[in-house]
Formats: C-alpha cells, structure tokens, sequence
C-alpha cells in the first residue's frame, strides 16, 4: 500500500511540474505582436501627466476636451485623426490632423502661444 502511494505521489507531481511548466510558457512573451489595435492611444509621464495622444475624433459638432459641445453653430466637422504631442504643462504643442477634407500641422511654441 505504501508503494503504491509512493507511485501516485510521483506521478502526481509529474503532472503537476508539467502544468506548471506549460502555464510559465503561455505568460511569457516570446514575440512582440504584430498589431496593436485600439481607438486611442495615451501615453503619460511618471506624474500621471497625458503627454502624447493619438485618437480617432467622430464626425460631428466640435467638442472641447471633456467631450462637452465647444459651440452651438451647428456645423458638422468631418471624422478627424488627430496626434498630438503636450507640453508638461498640459497644453499640445505639436497637433497633426487628417480628415478627407485634408490635413494639417500646429506647431506651437514655447512660453508665448502666440
């Protein structure tokens, strides 16, 4: 009786060093993807700070940043692919933008916004 669980003890741990093992390979990242997807992409300093974004802006009136209306004229902007690259102090100074209608650059600079 003692030798058969003896046996079963080292099996049991055989099948458990080999779950093991394939679950450790699954985590690690091998390769890099290929693609990453998404429909916004924010990247922040060590503050917490948005520094870099890049999103898709939806055809429609324009919005400020906290997605309140800017203005009630009723005109409607088409679907925009906006970069744009923010000071530490929280304002873009570099703003690329892309409709159907065209493209544009803002480059914005230093202490003076003018």
């Amino acid at each position: 009786m003692q030798r058969v669980s003896t046996v079963l003890t080292v099996l049991n741990l055989g099948i458990l060093a080999f779950i093991l093992s394939q679950k450790a390979g699954s985590v690690l990242a091998d390769s890099p993807p290929t693609v990453l997807r998404g429909q916004r992409l924010e990247i922040v300093d060590s503050k917490g700070r948005l520094r870099a974004s890049i999103q898709v802006i939806p055809e429609g009136p324009a919005r400020r940043a906290d997605g309140s209306l800017a203005e009630q004229t009723g005109k409607i902007y088409p679907e925009a692919v906006v970069l744009r690259l923010i000071r530490p102090d929280g304002r873009p100074s570099v703003k690329i933008a892309t409709t159907q209608q065209g493209s544009g650059i803002d480059l914005s600079g230093g202490i003076d916004p003018t």
